[in-house]
């Protein structure tokens, strides 16, 4: 990206880069310069300092993404408090149980695809709101079936939702936000769905047990889905759209282009190896994330053990994971660096995470498994979104994105179908975090570093 000066007192300053007009002191420049971004230090020893630079217009862009992912997390993931109750109300076995968790995924990657599509047309703002109205309708209409068939349906339409806000909610923050913080800022959003994870711990361990009579527990559970529809109020009125989508627009009017539709694009010769690359990259991510935690609850529960502590623990190290190696890849350890250290770490503390039973131990195992295993999420949405180029960013990002959530939705069903074969639900689950850990190391390295990479509208 350039900025350009107007006149010699007036700079066109780009909120999603390091340019800030205080902080050029040379001499004045003739109208037309082009101003490089650059990355300016916090001041020595100002700890925090980095927030000083993020404007207000930029912390709303960050918590509609945020907000909107963490809602979005809710509603998926008080499911896996709900099989045993979902089962017991419609007769299913583990595997039908798991498929509710499967055809969700699957169908993450049409709104992924969808969303992506036309946050490149039409901005990022819209289909991010459109995506929390469309998932907060179907998790309120699923808490309402009356057979598994229904449920199973809702539960595919509320996954066209829930990948539209990410592969929206993801660009609109980071386009927005300083480039130099787009690490810490990817850990931040990123940590969003673990928050999303421990408020249904915290609503299933409180809310729950009051509303429980009969079938109406899950049910009601299911209806609070609807809440996060008023976060669409807010952004209306107080979100601006990603500069950077705007400058591309203003890009295409100077030039008298117009923009091809972003699918498109991906399957062209200079986008498909990244492309296929990043979707089976993603693949294995999201395998070893459903492998930690789509079963624990149960596995938790069946040792006659109250899940909230763990699946705080668990989902704590998550938030902490997520934040530490998005702000490590900001340093000489890259994207790829930062999550390979984490994924490695994961593969290495499965004994203590499943094997055994003293509480001391398993909330410890829970708390670095979230830290190491699931934590090396923290640099995805930044590594994706500067994958792609500005014109297919959203589309790219979600569409690889959840095409690995497709990759991995089979995660679920596979370990219902193990335990059911006869497996213990601990092995089967520590078969596919250890295989699935691998081949998140080697498609990482299949890929280039992208640490310093620039938005650039023009492309």
């Amino acid at each position: 990206m350039v900025c350009y000066v107007n006149s010699e007192s007036d700079v066109r300053i780009h909120p999603a880069l390091d340019v800030f007009e205080r902080d050029y002191d040379g001499p004045p420049m003739p109208p037309g310069s082009p101003i490089r971004p650059t990355s300016f230090p916090a001041s020595p020893g100002s700890p925090g300092a980095w927030w000083r630079h993020v404007t207000a217009d930029q912390w709303k862009a960050f918590f509609a993404a945020y907000l909107g992912w963490v809602l979005d997390a809710f509603d998926f993931t008080i499911l896996t408090f709900l099989i045993v109750d979902i089962q017991r109300s419609f007769t299913v076995n583990n595997a039908l149980a798991g498929a509710l968790g499967t055809v969700t995924l699957m169908f993450r990657m049409v709104g992924g695809i969808a969303s992506g599509t036309l946050a490149d047309r039409w901005g990022r703002k819209i289909p991010l709101m459109a995506s929390i109205l469309w998932y907060s309708a179907f998790a309120f209409l699923g808490g309402f079936s009356r057979t598994y068939t229904v449920l199973f349906v809702c539960r595919a339409l509320f996954g066209i939702g829930m990948g539209g806000v990410w592969a929206a909610g993801m660009p609109l923050a980071l386009e927005t936000w300083p480039a130099r913080l787009r690490g810490k800022v990817s850990g931040m959003l990123q940590s969003g769905y673990s928050t999303g994870f421990m408020l249904s711990a915290f609503a299933f361990a409180y809310i729950y047990p009051a509303v429980n009579h009969g079938d109406r527990g899950w049910r009601t559970m299911l209806w609070i889905g609807a809440l996060p529809a008023l976060l669409v109020v807010w952004i209306i009125g107080s979100v601006k759209e990603s500069p950077v989508w705007l400058e591309r627009q203003r890009h295409l009017r100077d030039t008298d282009t117009r923009d091809t539709l972003s699918i498109r694009r991906l399957f062209t010769r200079d986008l498909l190896p990244v492309t296929i690359q990043t979707s089976l990259m993603m693949g294995a991510f999201l395998v070893f994330y459903y492998s930690i935690t789509f079963w624990y609850a149960t596995l938790v529960a069946a040792r006659g053990r109250s899940t909230l502590p763990y699946l705080v623990a668990l989902n704590f190290g998550t938030m902490m994971g997520n934040l530490t190696w998005g702000q490590l890849s900001e340093t000489s350890v890259g994207r790829r660096g930062a999550a390979t250290i984490a994924t490695v770490g994961g593969v290495a503390l499965i004994p203590i995470y499943l094997f055994t039973t003293d509480p001391a131990l398993m909330l410890a195992g829970a708390f670095l498994m979230g830290v190491f295993g699931a934590g090396n999420f923290g640099v995805i949405p930044t590594y994706l979104n500067e994958r792609f180029p500005t014109a297919a960013r959203a589309v790219g990002a979600g569409l690889s994105y959840h095409v690995g959530a497709f990759l991995g939705s089979f995660t679920t069903s596979l370990i219902g179908h193990l335990h059911d074969g006869g497996m213990p639900l601990d092995q089967a689950m520590a078969w596919c975090i250890a295989v699935s850990g691998i081949f998140v190391i080697v498609l990482l390295r299949l890929g280039p570093e992208t640490r310093g990479h620039t938005f650039d509208p023009t492309t």
